[in-house]
């Protein structure tokens, strides 16, 4: 049970640490001045979300996410919301590799051959289909986070922890609305394709609550991190160089692959998500479906990695409030089915 639930809790951190989360330019867009209590709203409201959803996912043994929109909104709506789920899943795919294509500009890769190279290694992981992307993220999400931590509460440090909690100075509390609902359909479309291999409740809550606890907290250190270098985000394309500037150039290149690997791991459950539910009408192996995805967004990705964040994930965050509120009001509305 525990080696199942840590396994599906490094999945959800996967899906959400990507392009956007680990380099500090969703959390900024979102959160930013007075948002301490909207973030721990945000952790909240996850855990809430993320077992209700791999409860309904565990109890119809679902293998792609339809089964999840029919029980929260009815077949109608779940006909709209599946055809923007797939929208959803290939636009921020398309993020994931410009966002690939960004971070290695750093060691002087042109951004082009950055993106072919992420999506050629999205293609290859699927050679081992659904157990290539698990295994990958049981290893790589763990060292993601020590170093991503210890980055931050080393920066912290070199600062005397200027840290500070005002209750009565927390007006941004409705940002965490918005964020929460951003990152509800990735999750949908991912946690709803393991139903079926969820053994039991257990892991449904070892896999909640440490997602939840470990996003929390380090969102909180993050924006707290990155308002210390809020003049020179905006030189920055992504924001976590803007503190890793203080640090010497060899960290810049060590979290620069770390970021890396966790735009990687979106990158493969947004594609994980797409082809779980693309396998109703194409017929093949794995790699070859993630193949044709891959080569359909390759060339979307000339929008370029902040423009593309900045105004399509507000634009989602919004749209996707109504499925935050069905999934928020189904325990309420069905709890002797959960």
């Amino acid at each position: 049970m525990w080696v199942n639930g840590l396994k599906w809790m490094f999945l959800i951190i996967g899906t959400m640490i990507g392009a956007g989360y680990a380099s500090g330019r969703e959390l900024w867009e979102f959160f930013g001045a007075e948002s301490g209590l909207a973030i721990i709203l945000f952790a909240v409201l996850f855990i809430i979300c993320c077992s209700v959803i791999m409860s309904i996912s565990y109890k119809n043994e679902s293998a792609h996410y339809l089964p999840i929109l029919n029980k929260l909104m009815g077949k109608k709506l779940a006909r709209v919301y599946d055809v923007m789920i797939i929208i959803y899943l290939f636009s921020t795919t398309v993020i994931m590799l410009a966002g690939g294509g960004a971070t290695l500009e750093v060691i002087h890769v042109p951004y082009w051959l950055g993106t072919v190279i992420i999506g050629g290694m999205v293609v290859i992981l699927f050679l081992w289909d659904t157990k290539g992307m698990t295994s990958m993220n049981a290893f790589i999400i763990p060292i993601l986070i020590i170093f991503l931590i210890a980055i931050l509460l080393m920066f912290q440090s070199l600062k005397g922890f200027p840290i500070e909690f005002k209750i009565n100075a927390q007006h941004n509390w409705p940002s965490a609305l918005t964020f929460t609902a951003l990152n509800i359909l990735p999750l949908i479309a991912v946690l709803g394709a393991i139903g079926n291999e969820i053994k039991h409740k257990g892991e449904i809550w070892i896999a909640s609550l440490g997602s939840g606890l470990i996003l929390g907290s380090i969102s909180f250190l993050y924006n707290e991190s990155l308002l210390q270098v809020a003049s020179d985000i905006m030189l920055y394309e992504i924001p976590l160089f803007a503190i890793l500037k203080h640090y010497p150039y060899y960290m810049m290149l060590i979290m620069s692959a770390l970021l890396w690997l966790a735009i990687y791991t979106t990158a493969t459950a947004g594609v994980f998500g797409l082809l779980s539910r693309a396998r109703a009408w194409l017929k093949g192996p794995a790699w070859l479906i993630a193949l044709f995805l891959i080569a359909i967004m390759a060339p979307l990705t000339t929008f370029g990695f902040s423009n593309l964040i900045s105004v399509l994930y507000p634009l989602y965050g919004v749209l996707n409030l109504f499925v935050l509120a069905s999934l928020l009001l189904y325990p309420i509305m069905n709890h002797r089915s959960l």
